[in-house]
């Protein structure tokens, strides 16, 4: 097993990024300069838990970008599972494939879990909230994919 990686604090600047979506598009997070981006990361599509937050994330897009929120989602899965979860559950926000888990590392979400009681290594469930100069001002760790977008809308005020 690895060390768990280092957790991003707020007022540091985001690790950039370019990764594949669900068409094979490449997307970089420097596309979103100038805005505030919610960049989510989830251990896997389709999965309960992943879905649950996705269909959350989903269902609060207009709320968000209202606020001035984007959202992007962040998995280890190949964009061509990316892109049935995307199509199953309508799911109207880029999702990427960080398949090396090196954007996941970057950014503190990959590292050592409990999962039914065995320590595995992957993605922890986590949420980064850049401002519009990509520096980070919100992160949080080992979130629960249930209620936590309704959360995430409390503490920035959505």
């Amino acid at each position: 097993m690895s060390q768990n990686p280092v957790k991003l604090q707020p007022g540091t600047p985001a690790p950039d990024f370019t990764l594949p979506d669900a068409e094979g598009n490449r997307v970089s997070l420097a596309d979103y300069r100038g805005k505030n981006v919610i960049v989510y990361f989830y251990p896997k599509a389709a999965t309960p838990g992943c879905t649950t937050e996705a269909c959350d994330f989903r269902d609060s897009l207009s709320s968000l970008q209202g606020s001035g929120y984007e959202v992007l989602g962040i998995s280890p899965d190949g964009p061509e599972a990316l892109a049935h979860f995307t199509g199953d559950f309508a799911l109207t926000f880029p999702l990427l494939a960080d398949q090396d888990h090196a954007v996941a590392l970057a950014y503190g979400a990959w590292g050592e879990k409990l999962v039914r009681g065995e320590v595995t290594e992957g993605i922890v469930r986590s949420t980064v909230v850049l401002d519009p100069e990509g520096k980070v001002k919100l992160a949080q760790y080992q979130v629960k994919a249930e209620g936590h977008v309704a959360a995430l809308k409390a503490e920035l005020g959505v």
